[in-house]
């Protein structure tokens, strides 16, 4: 059976890429949890696409193995210049609730609320050195205050409502979730990416 580990330590991300995956027979998936601790690679592509095969060719290279890696973001029309590629890294906070909390008040006024959220999905496979990559994106509006309980790693899953939607990402289905979000594009092309190398 073949293996391929996916390159991130983030359970919420993590989570939602393997309800994608659980479909492809002949696949075993193991997590970072499964290897030794050690650094992380310095993510410094110029776009979501470069920075997830960063991780998946430093982890497939590290570790031996077949690797998915993926990196994701919000762009804000109010405030173009910021998150994006370093959208964890914008706000500096103890945890979740306090990041989501800074986050609510930087966009307190701010006329123009609607965000794009995008992940980029990467695999390399270091044996034959396959690799691919997607992109997906879903447009939408950051709310005023949270509409459901914080998700750990995906605070503004909370907050964001997709166009078309009625209810912020956290408050969906897993179903419907899986149809309409940024990451949920990017992983299903990967999904059936995967599928066809079995």
């Amino acid at each position: 059976m073949k293996k391929i580990l996916i390159a991130t330590g983030n359970k919420g991300k993590k989570k939602e890429m393997l309800s994608f995956f659980q479909g492809i027979k002949g696949i075993e998936f193991l997590s970072l949890k499964d290897f030794p601790e050690g650094e992380e690679p310095e993510e410094d592509g110029q776009d979501f696409e470069e920075n997830a095969m960063i991780k998946a060719k430093y982890f497939a290279e590290k570790f031996n193995i077949s690797t998915l890696g993926e990196d994701s973001g919000l762009k804000l029309t109010a405030f173009p210049e910021k998150f994006g590629l370093k959208t964890k890294r914008e706000i500096q906070a103890k945890d979740d609730n306090e990041w989501l909390r800074k986050f609510l008040e930087m966009l307190e006024g701010a006329e123009d609320r609607t965000a794009t959220f995008y992940s980029g999905i990467g695999y390399f496979d270091p044996e034959t050195k396959t690799e691919k990559t997607f992109l997906g994106k879903t447009s939408g509006i950051i709310t005023e205050f949270p509409q459901t309980p914080l998700e750990h790693g995906i605070a503004v899953s909370s907050v964001f409502i997709p166009d078309g939607g009625d209810n912020v990402y956290s408050a969906m289905t897993k179903n419907d979730k899986n149809k309409v979000s940024h990451r949920g594009k990017s992983v299903r092309q990967m999904g059936e990416f995967l599928g066809k190398l079995i």
